[in-house]
């Protein structure tokens, strides 16, 4: 690995816990309809995101040019470049490993979805990626699901979230972003077998914030490097004290009750869709 990418590599993990604890915000594009708050309202979103120090925030190149310019520099930035459903009804590249670097970024970031007769495809667009950022030295993190075509259903059993996984290593990926499968064993198994650091996707939206940190807590016990969370927390009412919560899982070990009771929230804050 060469030092540029390892800089960038070293600011997003630079927290003394090793691990990475992120915010995305760069959903929109993958919901077929509506626009949820947190969305919609995305410079009052990303101001309580920042507030809360996230160790990244990951959004599209238009959020990042036009909304991004106040936290410049204060937080590792890492560029979306996919726009894509699960049931392949949009699958297009809207950013390219130049423009991460254009904007400043830290990481590029590129979504894939696997099992189905357009998975190849996916990982060719990987392949790629990662081709064309090493001219940059800009670390590749693919963020990566299986899924159900058909039904676009996201799909959470170990194998299939193993399958993923590797197929991200194979097309030579950085840093790998799968769904947790619910099971710590079996997920510790899926980071022990990955050669390259392997980070959570916050998952569909809890009904509380208290399920999502337990979650969380299982897979900082997995031995996983961190997690990227969405809508576990932009979906919440009171963001900065979501990503401020989820810190305290993440990199000191805190339960889901002692992070909600640090970040000064009760036991059982729902989460606002």
């Amino acid at each position: 690995m060469n030092l540029g990418k390892l800089i960038r590599l070293n600011r997003l993990f630079s927290h003394p816990s090793g691990r990475l604890c992120s915010v995305a915000v760069d959903h929109l594009l993958g919901y077929a309809h509506g626009m949820p708050p947190g969305l919609r309202h995305i410079k009052t979103t990303l101001a309580a995101v920042v507030a809360g120090e996230p160790d990244a925030v990951t959004m599209h190149k238009g959020i990042a040019a036009s909304a991004w310019i106040p936290y410049a520099g204060a937080i590792p930035l890492i560029v979306q470049s996919t726009m894509a459903r699960p049931d392949d009804s949009a699958r297009q590249q809207a950013a390219t490993p130049e423009d991460a670097v254009r904007l400043g970024a830290d990481a590029f970031a590129v979504a894939a979805f696997v099992r189905g007769p357009t998975e190849a495809d996916y990982l060719r667009v990987v392949a790629d990626c990662v081709r064309e950022a090493a001219r940059f030295e800009i670390p590749v993190i693919c963020h990566i699901y299986p899924r159900e075509v058909a039904t676009g259903k996201i799909l959470f059993t170990p194998e299939d979230i193993a399958w993923a996984a590797r197929c991200a290593v194979e097309m030579g990926t950085d840093v790998v972003k799968v769904p947790y499968c619910g099971d710590v064993q079996a997920y510790a198994q899926i980071v022990a077998d990955s050669p390259v650091p392997v980070v959570a996707a916050g998952g569909p939206q809890t009904k509380t914030l208290r399920q999502a940190l337990a979650m969380m807590g299982e897979v900082v016990e997995s031995g996983a490097r961190g997690a990227t969370i969405g809508r576990n927390i932009w979906g919440f009412g009171q963001i900065t004290a979501a990503v401020q919560a989820f810190k305290s899982v993440i990199h000191d070990g805190k339960t889901a009750d002692e992070a909600l009771a640090l970040a000064g929230l009760t036991s059982h804050v729902a989460a606002e869709v």
